[in-house]
């Protein structure tokens, strides 16, 4: 299944998004204002050649769309060259399981490519590769050696998860995303640039 512009355009806007928020739009916002961009990554994005159409699949829960989205909404608007579009992942499996991580996972957000004729360019999923790595390490360790995770399993649901345990772990990321914001905020721009020059370059050798 291809994604039409038809399909795109029943979206909601970044605005629309952020209107019908019911948790963490202070946060979203807050980090839309604070965000840092570098003047050369704005200049790529609004030197592109035609506005690309971005199809968005978050939810207002997840917290690296919290942390995420609100870069590709600065880019967009400090660049004139994206169209968003949002849509809601529980909301639209039709779209999201186009977009599984690694085949099998709904991760969001997810941020797919478009050009002007709706040919597919490329996807960013989740978060970058480097975070990742490094939020598997903070959590392997936290497992480890944290009394509060006596007994429970890396990978237990939230939903299961003793408070103590829960109420921890939710610190324990609220800490590395505090730790480790600008090296993810500028992780983010270059993988979406990357994205895009890879683009950039087949049309150029087509």
């Amino acid at each position: 299944m291809t994604v039409t512009r038809e399909r795109f355009e029943q979206g909601m806007t970044y605005a629309e998004y952020k209107a019908q928020m019911t948790r963490n739009r202070e946060r979203l916002e807050e980090n839309e204002r604070t965000v840092e961009l570098a003047p050369d990554d704005i200049a790529f994005f609004a030197n592109l050649p035609e506005t690309l159409n971005v199809l968005v699949i978050t939810e207002d829960w997840c917290g690296d769309a919290i942390a995420n989205v609100p870069i590709l909404g600065r880019l967009a608007a400090e660049s004139g060259k994206l169209n968003l579009r949002f849509f809601l992942r529980d909301q639209n499996p039709d779209l999201m399981d186009q977009y599984l991580n690694q085949g099998i996972h709904r991760s969001i957000p997810v941020f797919a490519f478009f050009d002007a004729q709706f040919h597919p360019i490329g996807h960013w999923i989740e978060r970058p590769a480097a975070i990742t790595a490094m939020q598997e390490k903070m959590l392997a360790n936290l497992y480890a050696t944290d009394p509060a995770f006596a007994g429970i399993a890396p990978g237990t649901s939230l939903a299961v998860m003793p408070d103590a345990a829960r109420t921890r772990l939710m610190q324990a990321f609220a800490d590395f995303r505090a730790e480790t914001r600008a090296l993810a905020d500028r992780e983010v721009v270059r993988e979406l640039r990357e994205l895009i020059a890879q683009w950039l370059s087949n049309r150029q050798e087509g």
